[in-house]
């Protein structure tokens, strides 16, 4: 019995120095437990932060895109300025503002209207109408009393003088009178050709800005028409296409009127001038012949 006291006592003394060294061990296990689960803990959070900063780092990737979408702006920016229409000259925009239609008419008018300034300069020069030459000789002439060769000289000249002269020694026989009023038909016949002529440049003064103005009405139409159909606000280039033919066409109509009223006024002023002149020396040449009668008077 006391074998098995003392065995008893021999085990519990052996379970309490085991206890002893047991709570250490299972203290250390749940340290080292602890330890690992910290460790662990750490481990994840910092894959966890890795991951973070891998999307973050992702994140900012992708920001080149819109770099990369400003090059494709630009990209399409230049592709816009190199499908955009370039700058033309203002010959062109003209051009292409007033059309075939009003281009073609406005030439015209440019063109006729520089023939018949030449043609009118050509016809008012003093040599044309009264040459000093032509006075002087027939002068001559009459002094000589030659009047055959006056009668001769005077209407192989093509000078208004020359005519006018040539019509009045034709009906001196008929009387001084009857040869001034010959000479006077001839005068208002050749200033009637001269002024008909002059006319058509007063025309084109006239008609340009006629034509320009209709031009004008035309080009706000199309501008009105538009913005009349069309289903969004218009563009200004569209407005600007009409409003530009009403302008170019006004002002090259004006551009043609001005100078053909100023050459005409011109011009008219120096005919009628000129042709006084005529007038005044072809009476003063043919006074000699005032007591000419007709010859059914003479006795």
């Amino acid at each position: 019995m006391f074998n098995a006291c003392g065995s008893l006592v021999r085990f519990a003394s052996l379970s309490r120095s085991n206890f002893r060294w047991i709570a250490p061990l299972v203290m250390l296990l749940l340290t080292l437990s602890a330890v690992i689960a910290t460790s662990s803990v750490a481990n994840a959070n910092n894959d966890d932060i890795a991951a973070e900063l891998e999307e973050a780092g992702a994140d900012p990737a992708p920001e080149p895109a819109p770099a990369a979408a400003d090059e494709g702006g630009d990209q399409g920016g230049g592709g816009d300025a190199s499908t955009a229409p370039k700058d033309t000259n203002l010959l062109t925009w003209v051009i292409k503002s007033l059309g075939f239609g009003y281009l073609g008419i406005f030439l015209a008018l440019s063109v006729t209207l520089v023939s018949l300034f030449v043609m009118n300069m050509l016809a008012a020069r003093r040599d044309t109408l009264c040459p000093q030459e032509l006075v002087d000789a027939f002068e001559e002439k009459l002094n000589e009393k030659d009047f055959q060769g006056a009668y001769d000289m005077a209407r192989t000249d093509e000078s208004v003088l020359g005519q006018v002269l040539s019509a009045g020694l034709a009906k001196l026989s008929r009387g001084y009178n009857k040869a001034i009023e010959g000479m006077q038909e001839v005068g208002e016949e050749e200033s009637m050709k001269l002024e008909h002529r002059l006319s058509y440049m007063a025309l084109i003064g006239n008609l340009s800005p006629m034509i320009g103005l209709f031009g004008t009405v035309h080009g706000m139409i199309d501008s009105f028409q538009v913005i009349a159909i069309s289903q969004a606000t218009p563009k200004p280039a569209e407005l600007a296409e009409g409003i530009s033919t009403a302008l170019f066409t006004t002002l090259v109509g004006l551009a043609i009127a001005i100078p053909a009223i100023a050459a005409y006024n011109v011009i008219r002023n120096r005919v009628t001038r000129l042709l006084l002149e005529v007038g005044v020396t072809s009476e003063n040449l043919m006074s000699r012949f005032e007591d000419v009668q007709p010859q059914g008077a003479k006795k």
